[in-house]
C-alpha cells in the first residue's frame, strides 16, 4: 500500500509488512543479485511513502526510527544553523540511502539534517530496528548499506564544492553541472535536467535569491548555453558551460 505523506515523517501512514522475499533471515544469506531496494522492501515493517514537493520528510532532532531509500524523485538535505541560515549539503538522486546515522551512533535522535522533498518523491522506508537486525544476521546487508552511505557522502562532498564558489554565477554553473551528472537525460540538443525546477527552488538550494537566479539564468540563455522550457533546463554543451566559468 502506498501512502501519501503531505508533510512530516512523524505523520506517515502506518507501515505495511514487507514481502520478505529477499529479506535476510537467520541461516538464509542474501541473494547475490539483491539490491539495496530489495533489502529495504523485504524488511519487516517496510512501507512505501509519497511525499509532495516542498514538504518535510524529517526535521533536525526528529527521532531516528526509520531508514529511507529514495526510489523516485530528488531529496534535498540541508543543515540549519543558529543564525537561521540553511545550507544545502546534498541533493539526493534515485536509489540514494539516507537517515542511517542511528545505525552507526546507536542514538535514537541523531537527525542532523533537514530533509525536504525537492520534487515529488517516492520513498521506501524500514524501521531502524529491522535494518539493524538484518545486518546482524547477514554481513552482506551491512556492505550494501555501506556502499549506499558512501554514495551519499560523495554527493555531500560534491554539493559542498559547489557552495565554495563565492561568485554566484560560478555557483549556479557548478550546480547545473551537478544536476546534469545526476539527473541529466541526453537529448538531441544536449543534456536535459529531468527535474522541474523553479527559480526559487534553485535559489534555496545554492543560497541565493530568486531575483538573482532569474537574472543569471537569463544571462546563460542569452549566451546560448542553456534553454528553459516548462521549468526544465537543457544544457546544450556541459563542457562549454564549464569552460566558460572555469
Amino acid at each position: 500500500m502506498v501512502g501519501v505523506t503531505q508533510g512530516f515523517s512523524r505523520y506517515s501512514p502506518s507501515p505495511t509488512t514487507g514481502n520478505g522475499s529477499l529479506a535476510p533471515v537467520a541461516g538464509s544469506p542474501l541473494p547475490a543479485n539483491a539490491t539495496l531496494l530489495d533489502v529495504i522492501k523485504g524488511l519487516s515493517g517496510s512501507t512505501t511513502e509519497i511525499v509532495e514537493r516542498g514538504k518535510t520528510i524529517f526535521f533536525p532532532g526528529d527521532p531516528a526510527e526509520k531508514v529511507y531509500l529514495l526510489k523516485r524523485g530528488a531529496v534535498r538535505l540541508s543543515r540549519v544553523y543558529e543564525s537561521g541560515e540553511e545550507i544545502t549539503v546534498a541533493l539526493l538522486r534515485e536509489n540514494s540511502l539516507f537517515g542511517v546515522l542511528s545505525l552507526l551512533t546507536g542514538q535514537r535522535s541523531d537527525r542532523f539534517y533537514h530533509s525536504i522533498a525537492f520534487t515529488r518523491v517516492e520513498l521506501v522506508t524500514a524501521p531502524a530496528a529491522s535494518v539493524r537486525k538484518a545486518i546482524e544476521q547477514d554481513p552482506s546487508v551491512g556492505l550494501l548499506l555501506l556502499q549506499g552511505l558512501s554514495s551519499r557522502i560523495l554527493q555531500t562532498e560534491t554539493m559542498i564544492e559547489t557552495l565554495t564558489h563565492r561568485d554566484m554565477s560560478s555557483r549556479l554553473v557548478s550546480f547545473l553541472l551537478v544536476l546534469c551528472r545526476d539527473f541529466g537525460v541526453p537529448s538531441t540538443e544536449g543534456i536535459t535536467i529531468d527535474l522541474r525546477l523553479s527559480h526559487q527552488a534553485i535559489a534555496e538550494a545554492i543560497g541565493s535569491t530568486r531575483v538573482t537566479i532569474t537574472r543569471l539564468l537569463g544571462d546563460l540563455r542569452n549566451d546560448g548555453l542553456v534553454q528553459i522550457d516548462r521549468k526544465k533546463i537543457t544544457v546544450f554543451d556541459p563542457l562549454a558551460l564549464a569552460k566558460r566559468f572555469s
